[in-house]
């Protein structure tokens, strides 16, 4: 497989049966990733990670060297952690908040293949909130019922104990809010929870402008709420929303393949 369709071939996340063609496809969309969050302007210095299992060995996984920028980011940079946090292959600075994180959420969740976790403005801004985002809108109703608010922050996340809990907050939940640190997202696919922290990324932005205005907001019933979210919240709409912007990368910046 080449990793670089410039049409989108699948409505689903394809089925790859070779564990090295399905390590490739993990580490070409993963490095997409933080191509987009780069252009979205997700990145605040060294801050933030993402990480994706590794397909022979589950307990490891792929992430982003410490201190490399999120528009540098190429396939071949990518480092693979094991389950004790030692550095397996890549070269580069190991983050310990991102192994304590990722190896707390993965480890409690066998479903999930990634996770994200990144202090955009947004996210990060309504995080100091320490409240749940309304179903306001149809894209937020992704997040209905299935997002948890973590009040746990005592500082840097550098212990393993600190992604446990904030596993055990999420519990079978695509998304956290971490208050007064960011957000974290979780899915079955990188795409998937690439496209989570992208959508809810947009959804704090346009929950604090319209709470700016003052005025009453509109909340959509629960059940409008609960029905919305079974076909916008679906892991295959998490994946397939993020090919739109895997597209671009694949287009327009090619060496992230390398």
């Amino acid at each position: 497989m080449s990793g670089r369709p410039e049409l989108l071939q699948y409505a689903e996340e394809p089925e790859i049966a070779n564990a090295d063609e399905v390590r490739q496809y993990r580490k070409h969309h993963l490095a997409a990733s933080f191509r987009a969050f780069a252009r979205l302007r997700y990145d605040t210095g060294p801050g933030g990670h993402a990480a994706v299992r590794d397909p022979e060995h589950p307990s490891w996984f792929w992430t982003n060297p410490f201190g490399l920028p999120f528009e540098m980011m190429r396939a071949s940079d990518l480092m693979l952690i094991d389950d004790q946090g030692n550095l397996v292959e890549g070269a580069g600075v190991v983050n310990r908040a991102a192994f304590a994180i990722h190896a707390g959420i993965h480890d409690a969740r066998p479903d999930v293949i990634a996770s994200v976790h990144l202090h955009g403005v947004a996210g990060t801004a309504f995080s100091a909130l320490g409240e749940p985002l309304l179903p306001i809108n149809q894209d937020a109703c992704a997040f209905y019922e299935s997002h948890s608010v973590y009040t746990g922050f005592d500082g840097p996340a550098l212990e393993e104990a600190d992604g446990q809990r904030m596993a055990k907050v999420l519990g079978d939940g695509k998304a956290l809010i971490l208050q007064n640190h960011g957000l974290l997202t979780a899915g079955t696919s990188i795409d998937e929870a690439a496209f989570w922290m992208i959508r809810m990324q947009t959804c704090c932005e346009m929950q604090l402008l319209a709470e700016r205005t003052g005025r009453p907001l509109r909340i959509i019933p629960p059940d409008l709420a609960r029905l919305t979210s079974q076909v916008v919240g679906r892991s295959r709409a998490g994946w397939f929303g993020f090919q739109t912007f895997y597209q671009r990368i694949a287009h327009k910046e090619p060496d992230t393949f390398l």
